[in-house]
């Protein structure tokens, strides 16, 4: 990712969101772009109109967080916002050429058997949304996921946006478009210089004109918790909680779902469960060029649905 243009098009974006009423400022004239001015921005900011152009031309080399406290400010960014605006600084700093640490492109053996233990589906991600690893409900939750990858590892990005099955098992696709892109804006602010996320942006952008428009707005979210509906083939509807879990020794992260006690929801899971012990293999040993944990479950097309269970 080129850090300068990535920086120049989200201060932009972010400018273009405030107007000068919401700041308290007389907005004099007709304006040929919509929201704040470059020296508007500059003077809530406390800087010069030469310094910030300086900064939205994406030269973030140097800055002090006092400026970047300033920014915040005036920019009225999010928390998301401003981690954002943080890690681009940090990129753009001396020496920053250099990749961090990359993160791990398998799960290791210890945190495999933490997923198994798992009574609810739980995975493990990178920043990419690559789905490195799950245990067998989650194998079994994300069966379509992992089949239209192919027996290549499963990706969120190329599925939501690639695969037209996406739209039938996310409840709220437009939701979960929008999050995804979110989540991949904020990985690529963490480390500009990933190639493979490049490749996939690149990948997608190409692609999907969904992706494109999105990728174009510079909205940039984390998600530690929230809700999902999902459409399963095998159970019906599911109405799930999420949590996340960051694991900074591997630079991933554990993703799991729960139910409400006593739904509908936690029915079909339990359902899920009974079908996954039948239908779902276990992960083999991780084979030379392979980088997931992550067996194609085989969902037949005669599976029962929850809705044909009988009742208790």
């Amino acid at each position: 990712m080129d850090n300068a243009a990535e920086t120049r098009e989200f201060l932009t974006s972010r400018r273009a969101r405030i107007s000068p009423q919401q700041v308290g400022l007389p907005a004099h004239g007709p304006r040929r772009v919509p929201g704040l001015r470059r020296a508007e921005v500059a003077q809530l900011a406390g800087v010069s109109v030469e310094y910030y152009a300086r900064l939205e031309r994406g030269d973030l080399s140097g800055v002090s967080d006092q400026v970047l406290d300033a920014l915040a400010r005036a920019l009225r960014l999010s928390e998301d916002d401003r981690t954002h605006l943080e890690d681009l600084a940090r990129a753009a700093g001396p020496g920053r050429r250099r990749r961090r640490r990359a993160a791990a492109a398998s799960v290791r053996p210890n945190l495999q058997r933490l997923l198994d233990s798992m009574a609810c589906p739980a995975f493990v991600l990178n920043g990419r949304g690559d789905v490195l690893a799950a245990n067998s409900l989650g194998r079994a939750l994300y069966a379509p996921v992992i089949e239209a990858a192919g027996g290549a590892t499963p990706n969120h990005g190329r599925f939501i946006f690639l695969d037209p099955r996406s739209r039938q098992f996310w409840g709220d696709w437009e939701s979960a478009a929008d999050n995804l892109v979110a989540l991949l804006h904020a990985q690529a602010g963490r480390d500009p210089y990933d190639k493979d996320l490049t490749d996939l942006i690149g990948e997608l952008s190409t692609r999907s004109d969904d992706f494109r428009i999105r990728w174009a707005g510079h909205d940039v979210r984390q998600y530690h918790q929230g809700a999902k509906a999902i459409h399963h083939p095998v159970v019906g509807t599911l109405h799930l909680s999420y949590e996340s879990l960051d694991l900074p020794a591997d630079g991933l992260i554990l993703f799991a779902y729960g139910a409400e006690p006593g739904s509908d929801s936690e029915d079909a899971l339990r359902i899920l469960a009974s079908w996954a012990a039948d239908h779902v293999p276990e992960p083999a040993e991780r084979s030379p060029g392979r980088t997931s944990n992550v067996r194609r479950p085989g969902v037949r097309r005669d599976a029962p649905r929850a809705d044909d269970q009988p009742e208790p």
